[in-house]
């Protein structure tokens, strides 16, 4: 995680971020704490990286590097304005002792559109990453990869649009089918019979822009709807307040970039 030290809307790259619109970075940084702490008490480790000078989006640490065992394939990303944060976390991963860094030849954002399952890696394409990167990352990491089409600009990151809850051989997931062309909902739909479905009104909150870790499952606190399926499903649901993080596009899983094993 990196803290939102610097955090402030001062561009328009996806359809939450609104410049003329105030932002309270002391708020920002109140709810980023409370997010680690959270993890932390739920038993999680926390690395922090460090928050650089003139990148207010770095705080979304999940769309600078992809780690699988001890692989990592960085970020290259579209806009300019946050294409530095790649290099920060690749020197970051070089001082944690990561050897196997590769940094990418296609526009990649990183865990925004790669989601690991523990046995293959779903990829989604359509507003950020080139689906040409798909085949880079099954080449670098080496796990299969499953390529996802998203077609509605509000959810321009796969991260917004899925989360995986249960991690393994029989992952579970949680998606927002509107997200996705016709074709990708029928993948989806074969991958995962039992995956749960959100609605309009908990995909519009971010509310699947959250972390699992296949017990607890920690939400965008406007996510109701979704937090009660998932209770239902045996799931404990933790709450977060990221509205003022949201201002940029981002929730809970967009702040945690998960090293996987």
């Amino acid at each position: 995680m990196c803290p939102p030290e610097h955090f402030a809307v001062e561009y328009a790259i996806n359809p939450w971020m609104d410049p003329a619109a105030p932002v309270d970075r002391e708020l920002a940084l109140r709810q980023w704490h409370r997010l680690k702490e959270l993890h932390e008490q739920l038993g999680h480790t926390v690395e922090v990286v460090p928050a650089e000078p003139g990148l207010p989006d770095m705080v979304f640490a999940a769309n600078s590097a992809t780690a699988v065992g001890d692989r990592v394939l960085g970020a290259r990303f579209r806009a300019p304005e946050r294409a530095p944060e790649a290099d920060h976390f690749r020197r970051w991963f070089l001082a944690r002792g990561y050897r196997r860094i590769t940094m990418p030849a296609r526009t990649n954002e990183a865990e925004g559109d790669f989601a690991w399952t523990g046995r293959l890696m779903l990829a989604g394409s359509g507003f950020r990453t080139d689906p040409r990167a798909h085949g880079e990352l099954q080449e670098v990491l080496g796990v299969p990869v499953v390529s996802l089409q998203l077609t509605d600009p509000n959810y321009y990151h796969l991260d917004t649009a899925l989360m995986v809850l249960q991690p393994g051989e029989h992952p579970q997931v949680a998606y927002y089918p509107e997200a996705f062309s016709p074709g990708s909902q029928r993948v989806l739909r074969g991958l995962f019979p039992d995956a749960v479905l959100a609605d309009a009104d908990d995909a519009a909150c971010l509310g699947l822009n959250g972390v699992c870790d296949g017990r607890n499952a920690v939400l965008p606190i406007e996510a109701t709807g979704l937090a009660g399926q998932l209770r239902e499903r045996g799931y404990e649901v933790h709450g977060v307040d990221i509205s003022e993080l949201r201002k940029a596009g981002g929730g809970p899983k967009c702040c945690t970039m998960e090293l996987h094993a």
